[in-house]
């Protein structure tokens, strides 16, 4: 049975007087300890589905289920307790409290959990000696560099333990060579410690990291044969209406 299921999975919401629907009926099949990218352009439905994966938002169609768990069911609270033990998100910006060390931001979502001072202080420990950042744990995020700043992030992700991580663009603002060292980093937490990995990217590079990469358009999945094929119609499109406009015939 896999982890994360989604069914049909829709999400509309209005703006004005339209109807935006970034996602679907998308059906999509997750396994524990799997790695996936998802890629597509801007406007796709990657965000959103990384977000209702993450119970960040809700779907307005469709079933998500994850670990046997429709989180569209829990209420609040239940969903904020299930996202805090299943959900460690990194974001591209790092979201880094700024007047918070490492440490004290690593340590926060574990104030949510009853555990002792001391409990928590070893949960951080290995949280940031597994990202390589231990010797940085009392420099503040305007003391670090962009590398670091997203190590601290990842630290903070995996410090409670959960079971997938979501990543959205970790490596969007940082330079390549900082980049692959996240996207290792990364890859060794799916592979060492089995965490469920889905990562958002527009980078083929970091893509490659993963143990399958999904294409989405418009808000559907997309084969990647389907893809190449709307690709060059488009492409084709663009040349004719080109060439249209060359010889001034009406598009």
């Amino acid at each position: 049975m896999p982890l994360i299921e989604c069914r049909r999975l829709t999400k509309a919401y209005r703006k004005g007087d339209s109807t935006i629907t970034p996602l679907h009926e998308l059906d999509l099949d997750v396994d524990a300890g799997d790695f996936l990218a998802l890629m597509g352009p801007s406007g796709s439905g990657k965000t959103t589905l990384l977000n209702l994966i993450a119970g960040i938002d809700s779907p307005t169609g469709g079933r998500l289920s994850i670990g046997g768990v429709d989180i569209a069911s829990l209420s609040r609270s239940r969903l904020a307790d299930w996202r805090s033990n299943n959900i460690g998100y990194v974001f591209q910006l790092y979201n880094l409290v700024p007047v918070l060390t490492a440490y004290e931001n690593v340590e926060l979502p574990l104030l949510l959990h009853r555990l002792s001072r001391r409990e928590r202080h070893d949960r951080v420990q290995t949280a940031l000696q597994l990202v390589g950042i231990a010797d940085r744990h009392d420099h503040f995020p305007r003391q670090l560099s962009g590398g670091q700043e997203q190590r601290v992030a990842i630290a903070r992700a995996i410090v409670t333990d959960p079971k997938i991580i979501v990543a959205d663009e970790p490596t969007g603002d940082l330079d390549a060579e900082s980049a692959a060292a996240i996207m290792a980093l990364l890859t060794r937490l799916n592979r060492e410690l089995d965490k469920t990995l889905i990562l958002v990217t527009h980078d083929a590079k970091s893509a490659a990291y993963a143990r399958r990469a999904l294409h989405l358009e418009k808000g559907r999945l997309v084969e990647a044969q389907e893809l190449a094929e709307m690709r060059a119609i488009e492409a084709d499109r663009s040349l004719s209406g080109r060439e249209n406009a060359r010889q001034g015939v009406p598009g």
